[in-house]
């Protein structure tokens, strides 16, 4: 098969599709790759660790949807790039189609096969190309929440872990699934106190083992909503 992985075209996207190693196994394999000249900046990776792996390089994204069958991407593709889709390609990436009516309509246009990568379902019934998304999401969020709380951020000058004589900031995670849970590991790390707040019983019992009783966890039921608001304002108040 003839595969492609073009540059990445969203702003501040710096992944991209395939990485030389990932060509290199497809090379050895069989495939025939094509890489969009530059694709690798971001990770680091220059046209010639591609040419090293095995690929090929297009000059740009025409020459590269010309020449392949697959097209491997990270992110859902621009108007221009849905526009150079045929019913011969097969386009694998995070498309996050039920908020983009437009990118839908030119895909179904287009006649080619879309595979979006966070609909991919295991036997188990788990999103195992979603879940390192959102495990890095669920870090990340709370990495940019402790920064977002320093006054040069415009934030109350509070640090998450607190200090000698001072108290640490308490932090609320409603809902407790991959986001969640990553985010109250790095939470947790950084010394705060967390609440976790998720309508499943069996998945406050999971936390409660993971986290070994380090967590205060709440099921968040309707019931418990006039409580929890005035309990969250509490908390973010003296945060």
């Amino acid at each position: 098969m003839k595969v492609g992985s073009p540059k990445e075209s969203k702003t501040q996207e710096y992944r991209v599709g395939l990485t030389p190693k990932s060509v290199r196994a497809l090379v050895k394999d069989g495939h025939e790759v094509c890489i969009e000249q530059q694709a690798g900046l971001g990770i680091g990776a220059s046209d010639q660790d591609y040419v090293d792996a095995g690929a090929q390089i297009a000059a740009g994204i025409e020459e590269l949807f010309d020449a392949v069958e697959l097209i491997v991407k990270v992110k859902e593709p621009n108007r221009a790039e849905r526009l150079l889709l045929r019913a011969h390609h097969t386009l694998f990436t995070y498309l996050h189609l039920a908020s983009d009516a437009e990118q839908t309509r030119d895909l179904l246009t287009s006649q080619a096969t879309c595979i979006a990568y966070e609909t991919v379902t295991d036997a188990a019934g788990k999103l195992p190309l979603l879940n390192p998304m959102s495990e890095i999401a669920g870090r990340l969020a709370a990495q940019e929440a402790a920064a977002h709380l320093g006054k040069h951020h415009g934030g109350m000058g509070v640090l998450l872990g607190g200090a000698t004589g001072v108290e640490p900031a308490h932090v609320v995670i409603i809902g407790g699934g991959v986001v969640g849970s990553n985010a109250c590991k790095i939470a947790l790390g950084l010394g705060a106190k967390v609440t976790i707040l998720d309508r499943s019983k069996a998945q406050l019992e999971f936390l409660n083992k993971k986290f070994a009783g380090q967590v205060n966890l709440w099921n968040q039921t309707p019931t418990h909503w006039p409580l929890m608001s005035k309990w969250q304002i509490y908390l973010w108040a003296q945060s």
